[in-house]
């Protein structure tokens, strides 16, 4: 397992036993580092080891494309109620940062990912996550499947394709089951939408995920003008 060396405003993502060179010095990890240990460098520069947590995730995963912010992983748990022994239907993996988080809380994920090389990508993340053995990344178009796929508890989805899968949401589902849907377009929100209403889904909402940092000086405090405020669209459903 991969491990944070922090100091001050560096941190660096290390495996036990590695060794890492830096301005700060040459750091040899130990092979049996714990969380809390602190390791110095040859010129004693101070590293203290932190066992990863989501965020870091999010900071540190090999990327393949944009990732879902951690707001919107937080909706998408919020809303879906995804916890520990739930089976979790995941499209549009990516990155697999949501794939990730959902199997850190417990949940058996399996996620697709039709770029070959990105689910490669997938699944050295999940193993840097801990999750390999709970998020399953299977290579291929997840909507190839939907006639042997049944018994969910949570059906996430950020593809474009992401209102074919919703039609099929009643047989993917357990009653009671939650959909997510997230994209960066309205137009691919308003099928979604559409297709949950047609199939009879209820409780169908869908957010707008906007975010602003306050600034804090001495001439007063305000939201910063800086950043990206908007990330996307998320749609959620249930199957009554």
């Amino acid at each position: 397992m991969s491990y944070l060396f922090v100091h001050e405003d560096r941190e660096y993502l290390l495996d036990p036993g590695e060794r890492f060179e830096s301005d700060l010095g040459i750091l040899e990890v130990p092979t049996d580092v714990e969380p809390g240990d602190v390791v110095e460098t040859h010129l004693g520069t101070a590293f203290t080891t932190r066992r990863l947590r989501g965020p870091d995730l999010f900071n540190h995963l090999e990327r393949t494309g944009a990732p879902m912010m951690p707001r919107d992983v937080g909706l998408v748990v919020g809303k879906t109620g995804v916890a520990a022994g739930d089976r979790v239907l995941d499209a549009g993996t990516g990155t697999g940062i949501l794939s990730a988080y959902m199997g850190r809380l417990g949940a058996d994920v399996v996620t697709y990912e039709v770029d070959p090389e990105f689910a490669d990508v997938a699944r050295e993340n999940m193993a840097l996550a801990g999750v390999e053995e709970s998020v399953e990344v299977r290579t291929g178009d997840v909507t190839d499947d939907l006639d042997t796929l049944s018994g969910f508890d949570v059906v996430t989805l950020d593809t474009e394709d992401a209102p074919t899968v919703v039609e099929r949401a009643p047989t993917l589902l357990h009653r009671g089951g939650s959909l997510a849907v997230y994209s960066p377009f309205v137009e691919n929100t308003r099928e979604a939408v559409a297709a949950a209403k047609e199939v009879g889904l209820a409780n169908v909402e869908t957010l707008d995920t906007i975010q602003r940092e306050m600034d804090f000086d001495d001439r007063g405090s305000r939201p910063s003008t800086g950043g990206v405020g908007h990330t996307g669209y998320l749609t959620f459903a249930r199957r009554p």
